[in-house]
C-alpha cells in the first residue's frame, strides 16, 4: 500500500482552524465523511473513541489519528495542517499542526497497522515535516508525500 493509494488530493486541508483537539478530530471527520461517502458523526465518535484510549500524537507536531469503519472498501487517509496548533496529548506534550488519520475496512488486520507504521515512519522525518508546513496546496503536500514514502521504500 503506498500513500498514493491512501491518500487523494481532496481528503487534503491546508489551512485548516479547529481550537482544540475534538475540533481537530472533527475538522478530519468532516473530510473523510465528504470524500469516503461515510456520516461524519459515526467517523468523529471512532476517532474520539481511539483517541480515549490512548492520544495519537506521536511527537514533533504530529498526530496520527486512526479507526476502523464500517462502508470503507479499502484504507484510506486524511491529511490536515492546522493554522494554529492544538494540544494533543502527544508523548512529547508538543501541540500538534500536522495530522494524518487513516480510515480502515472494520475487518482489516495487518494492512492497517503496517499502513499506520509506514506514515508514522514517515512523519519522523524533520526536513519532511517542514516542507509539509511550508506547502501551500494540496497538490504539492500530496506530491511531498508520495515523492518521500517512494523514495523510502525504494532505499529500503
Amino acid at each position: 500500500m503506498n500513500i498514493g493509494e491512501l491518500l487523494d488530493r481532496q481528503a487534503i486541508s491546508v489551512r485548516a482552524s479547529a481550537a482544540n483537539k475534538k475540533k481537530a478530530l472533527a475538522v478530519i471527520a468532516e473530510i473523510a465523511a465528504r470524500n469516503f461517502s461515510l456520516d461524519a458523526g459515526v467517523v468523529l465518535d471512532a476517532l474520539v473513541e481511539r483517541e480515549a484510549a490512548d492520544s495519537t500524537g506521536v511527537g514533533h507536531g504530529v498526530a496520527v489519528p486512526h479507526a476502523r469503519l464500517e462502508g470503507l472498501e479499502r484504507m484510506r487517509g486524511v491529511f490536515v495542517r492546522l493554522e494554529h496548533p492544538v494540544d494533543f496529548e502527544s508523548v512529547d506534550d508538543q501541540p500538534v499542526d500536522l495530522l494524518f488519520a487513516l480510515f480502515a475496512p472494520k475487518g482489516a488486520g495487518a494492512e492497517h497497522l503496517r499502513a499506520l507504521a509506514r506514515v508514522s515512519r514517515l512523519l519522523r522525518q524533520a526536513t519532511l515535516r517542514e516542507q509539509l508546513r511550508q506547502a501551500r496546496t494540496a497538490d504539492v503536500v500530496h506530491a511531498l508525500l508520495v515523492q518521500e514514502a517512494s523514495a523510502r521504500s525504494s532505499a529500503a
